[in-house]
């Protein structure tokens, strides 16, 4: 089961992996942070909100009766992204932030990732905008790894294909990040592999190599570390 924290959903994860080359014979099933937000957008019906991210996430309210309004007219947020992750950060927000947290609305984060690797360079996600709201003050609710509602969903899609529950010393965290795959890992009991190439390679890694010093001291505050690490994922 791939599990991401993609702000989108499942659907639209398997046409991209698709374009990457991903044979689709090389998962069962795909559970998607955004999935997870769109259920709690689905319990609130025709309740107003504020939508927070590019319009490329737009997908995630399809089908659905959540009315997108002006931030004055919102009763809530749905963060999927920044608007433009290539040129803003979250300072750009502080001043966006302030009438909302005034009005008391809660910011539903579809995207717990603060930061992520995107041909070759950092962006920007809806995770750093979500820690920036909660330090000002503000109520959010966080979708994805690594908290605890996307991996229930996981183990329930994989108890479906498998028929039985999934014996949790037979479950495999794969993942590059500490902060959401490691981290959520260990809070959920898992065994993890940890994919030193992705964001944390400038700390763990050496002409691409693992540097098995540098990895210890980035693993070494962890209470559950990887059981093993790879330097790259490939299919």
């Amino acid at each position: 089961v791939l599990l991401t924290n993609a702000p989108r959903p499942a659907e639209a994860v398997a046409a991209q992996l698709a374009r990457l080359g991903a044979p689709a014979d090389s998962y069962d099933a795909i559970v998607t942070s955004g999935g997870v937000a769109r259920t709690l957008v689905a319990r609130r019906p025709g309740v107003p909100l504020l939508h927070i991210g590019p319009e490329r996430d737009l997908g995630l309210f399809a089908g659905l009766e959540a009315p997108r309004v002006a931030p004055d007219a919102a009763r809530y947020i749905v963060c999927t992204g920044l608007y433009d992750d290539e040129t803003e950060t979250p300072d750009d927000y502080r001043a966006r932030f302030a009438p909302l947290l005034a009005s008391g609305l809660e910011l539903i984060c579809a995207n717990p990732d603060r930061i992520v690797e995107r041909g070759g360079s950092m962006v920007w996600c809806a995770g750093a905008l979500s820690d920036l709201y909660a330090e000002l003050g503000g109520n959010t609710v966080d979708c994805g790894k690594p908290h605890a509602a996307i991996y229930d969903v996981a183990r329930e899609t994989a108890a479906k294909i498998l028929g039985r529950p999934a014996a949790p010393d037979r479950i495999l965290a794969i993942g590059d990040a500490l902060r959401t795959d490691l981290e959520g890992a260990a809070r959920e009991g898992l065994d993890a592999l940890f994919v030193v190439g992705g964001i944390h390679a400038g700390e763990a890694a050496s002409g691409g190599a693992i540097d098995p010093a540098r990895l210890g001291a980035l693993l070494g505050g962890l209470a559950r570390p990887p059981v093993a690490a790879i330097a790259t994922l490939a299919w």
